[in-house]
């Protein structure tokens, strides 16, 4: 070792030495301060990186609550919120119906790659912040975001949805208590077209509505959120969100629940003024809107046909999802108004592993109590009384009775139709609709064309119905003495029940002049064909059959002219003007295919229409050209 090695090796033992000293507080000092400078240097370092790590060693444990609640209370979001928010507000900004299924991707990888509920937290927020600003948008905007609700619904599960719905509500019911409230000098001006209030309130109606219509929400939501709005006085803003819920959602909702409509609609006429004429515009056309849709006609106004279009395309979109990718949810909320408005303290029973302080079964025997104390309506007739009504009127057993309940207290023929669909009679016990409808329409005093309507409906939804119709107009000429109708065969293997099994001792002029009407109406509109007719002998008609069958023949001459039933034909006035021979033609046509029927049509409308003027000698005689033309002979009788 050189003597300058040494000689360095000996100041370097020394420093040592000195620093050594320096930490027991002896020696040189200014090794002391350069160490308290460091020591406070990283004091600091510690200080600044607290917030970005809450849990390092050495400081409390703070749960993410408690970090949140601080995080709120200091106005500042963390860098990867931050961050994760500005990735969803991108992909929403962009997002279009020509990409929305790359935004749904994109919001996809956002969830593998972050916390699933800080995602669905942060998407939820941007969502509603943006659909319930003070701005009215267009229909397609809240379409898109619906339907960006019900793919991610789809793809990530209810979690998702019943978050979303939550808030959603939540910030309804804020925006309309505030719309509510009397100290609110905006709430209290009067709607304008440049300057409408309720906007927020307005656009999450329509949300709800659009959310509803793509399968997210069920109609339970959507008829409280419609009580709600009836609760207390109607005033012009409650009356411009009910019309927004009838214009896109009204359809639907008749087709999921007619009967709660109903009740909609009653308790809307309970709450107009007696006298109509102090009714406002936007009033009267909200009464007209709900009446049309009870009555199922519908009528598109001009400026709901973009959003019409717009929820089409992304139904499309949607059922398209559910064939290429794994569907994780398949069936709508069916949350209430209530249960979402209680989450908070009695639980979400609605999610699999949530808390739940209620008890169902209890709520539902208090709300089936509540109904049962609830006088029924004053125009409504009670079940019980309808049961009385059939047993009455002969219906021995329960399928008969169930029908003519339904029979009697449907709005419409639709509606009727779409009732008896709903009792799931088997194939056989399908046949009592049509011989109780018989029943009933042969005893009115007035010839109702409701029953005809219901039959034609229900023949076009099953052939067998019209099978049925062929042997019930059997039934019925056996009834009044054409014994040898059927054939002998059939008649003795047919019980009573078979013949209708009404107990009808003799048909009466009324009963046969309806049901020869009804027939008429179903034999012009291809409900069935004159091919009924094969087993009749027209050379040997007891006086009555042939003062029904001629009843029935003016009724399909004047039927082929008309789009509504007629009612009466017993003055020349009331038969129709009008001479188009194509759909007579046409019905008379199918008859000819069978010879016997033609050449018996052809003996029976010469010696029944003889001497006839006027609408009946036009149309007999064509029906007559008809048949002999399509027989390929020309009869001489």
């Amino acid at each position: 070792m050189s003597d300058e090695e040494a000689s360095s090796g000996g100041e370097n033992d020394e420093a040592d030495e000195e620093e050594w000293h320096g930490i027991t507080g002896s020696g040189n000092e200014h090794p002391q301060a350069e160490a308290d400078s460091e020591a406070g240097a990283t004091t600091e370092n510690v200080k600044d990186n607290s917030s970005a790590a809450p849990a390092a060693s050495g400081s409390k444990y703070v749960p993410p609550h408690l970090r949140k609640r601080a995080e709120a209370e200091n106005g500042q979001m963390s860098e990867a919120q931050l961050k994760l928010t500005k990735q969803l507000k991108g992909l929403l900004n962009r997002m279009s119906e020509q990409n929305i299924a790359s935004i749904v991707d994109g919001v996809e990888e956002i969830y593998r790659n972050n916390r699933r509920h800080d995602v669905t937290e942060t998407l939820t927020k941007l969502i509603v912040e943006g659909i319930s600003s003070h701005s009215m948008h267009l229909d397609q905007y809240v379409v898109l975001h619906a339907a960006f609700v019900s793919a991610l619904h789809k793809l990530i599960g209810i979690e998702f949805a019943a978050f979303f719905v939550q808030h959603v509500v939540a910030s309804y019911d804020k925006h309309f208590a505030a719309m509510n409230d009397p100290s609110n000098a905006n709430a209290q001006a009067p709607p304008s077209e440049d300057e409408p209030v309720g906007k927020e309130c307005s656009n999450l109606v329509v949300l709800l509505s659009e959310l509803y219509n793509f399968q997210v929400i069920s109609s339970v939501l959507m008829y409280d959120v419609i009580r709600a709005l009836l609760d207390g006085d109607l005033t012009e803003f409650k009356v411009d969100l009910l019309l927004k819920v009838a214009r896109n959602s009204g359809q639907q909702l008749r087709q999921d629940d007619p009967t709660a409509l109903k009740s909609i609609i009653q308790i809307v006429h309970s709450k107009l003024p007696s006298d109509t004429s102090a009714l406002s515009s936007r009033t009267r056309f909200m009464v007209e809107t709900l009446s049309n849709l009870k009555n199922n006609k519908i009528k598109k106004a001009a400026g709901q046909t973009a959003g019409n279009e717009a929820v089409e395309r992304m139904k499309k979109f949607l059922s398209g999802l559910s064939k290429k990718r794994h569907v994780m949810s398949h069936e709508p909320l069916r949350v209430s108004l209530e249960d979402l408005r209680s989450a908070d303290t009695k639980g979400k029973w609605w999610l699999v592993g949530a808390a739940w302080g209620g008890d169902p079964l209890v709520d539902r025997q208090h709300e089936a109590q509540a109904q049962t104390a609830d006088a029924p309506p004053p125009d409504a007739p009670s079940e019980n009384a309808l049961l009385k009504l059939a047993r009455k009127q002969g219906m021995n057993t329960d399928i008969r009775r169930g029908i003519f309940v339904v029979l009697m207290s449907s709005d419409d023929y639709m509606d009727a139709c779409e009732r008896l669909s709903q009792l799931k009679l088997t194939e056989v016990q399908q046949r009592e609709i049509i011989r109780v409808i018989l029943h009933c329409c042969g005893n009115e005093k007035q010839y109702n064309p409701y029953y005809a309507l219901v039959v034609q409906q229900l023949c076009r939804l099953s052939h067998s119905h019209k099978i049925t119709l062929q042997f019930c107009l059997w039934d019925f000429l056996r009834d009044m003495g054409e014994t040898t109708v059927g054939g002998a065969e059939i008649l003795k293997n047919l019980s009573e029940d078979d013949r209708a099994g009404f107990n009808v001792k003799s048909i009466s002029s009324t009963r046969m002049r309806n049901v020869a009407r009804a027939y008429g109406w179903w034999l012009a509109k291809d409900c069935c064909t004159l091919a009924i007719l094969k087993p009749v002998d027209f050379t040997v008609l007891k006086p009555q059959s042939q003062a029904f069958l001629r009843e029935m023949f003016v009724h399909v001459f004047a039927n082929t002219q008309l789009a509504t039933p007629l009612l009466s034909s017993e003055r020349k006035e009331d038969l129709p003007t009008t001479r188009n021979k194509g759909p007579l033609e046409e019905v008379f046509l199918k008859g000819s295919k069978v010879q016997a029927v033609a050449l018996g049509l052809v003996y029976f409308l010469q010696t029944a229409f003889k001497g006839e003027e006027g609408f009946l000698k036009w149309a007999s005689q064509v029906a007559l050209d008809t048949l002999r033309t399509g027989m390929e002979v020309v009869p001489v009788i």
